[in-house]
């Protein structure tokens, strides 16, 4: 099998498209606009330039963009007590709460408190258990994984039998890439920083991610 270089870019944008064509029908449908909340803790300039692109991004698919930004010195408390008001807030469709956290916060616990049906991000372990267990779909699936799949659907990879190797096995990214390839049929090998001669594993497969 050849290489494929991938237009990221132009699928990007038919993505967008079909999220703008969906949020336009439910206003006409239903008078709703849905609405996304991100949350922001501290000063952290990388968090803070990826949150500002997410709400432009909402702004231009006609989606309602919730910001809230709290103070680096936040306590476990206040960061959970915001949620379950999003939680409760029926203008309130999805929640993502900006990573990473101060030290002092347990992010395990805040992603836990965000409700199963606004968790867009896909980090809840219910939602990411359920990808694990074969027809469980969870109500979201992590975003880059999905992207990923997304990606090679669109230039028409054969998932079936495939040999795929996943390079990392991060809760976010590798493990749920990992099961959305073994979903579709794919034989999948996750590699890592111990990994015995990555190359090799590379060399063979179909599909690396």
């Amino acid at each position: 099998m050849s290489a494929q270089i991938i237009d990221g870019k132009q699928i990007s944008e038919k993505v967008r498209e079909e999220v703008r064509v969906a949020v336009a029908q439910m206003k006409v449908d239903h008078d709703y606009v849905p609405g996304l909340a991100t949350v922001l803790v501290g000063d952290d300039t990388a968090s803070a330039t990826y949150v500002r692109s997410k709400q432009r991004t909402c702004e231009n698919l006609g989606i309602r963009s919730i910001g809230h930004e709290l103070p680096a010195d936040s306590s476990q408390e206040e960061i959970e007590k915001l949620v379950s008001e999003l939680n409760a807030d029926p203008m309130v469709n999805g929640i993502l709460v900006q990573l990473p956290l101060p030290k002092h916060i347990d992010e395990e616990a805040v992603l836990n408190s965000i409700s199963l049906e606004k968790d867009v991000d896909g980090f809840h372990p219910i939602n990411i258990g359920r990808l694990t267990m074969k027809g469980r779909t969870p109500l979201f699936i992590p975003c880059t994984p999905a992207g990923c799949i997304r990606l090679m659907e669109e230039i028409g990879v054969d998932f079936n039998g495939a040999e795929a190797v996943v390079v990392g096995r991060s809760n976010i990214v590798g493990l749920p890439v990992a099961m959305l390839l073994q979903e579709r049929n794919a034989t999948v090998t996750i590699c890592h920083s111990r990994t015995k001669d990555l190359a090799a594993h590379c060399k063979r497969a179909d599909i690396v991610v």
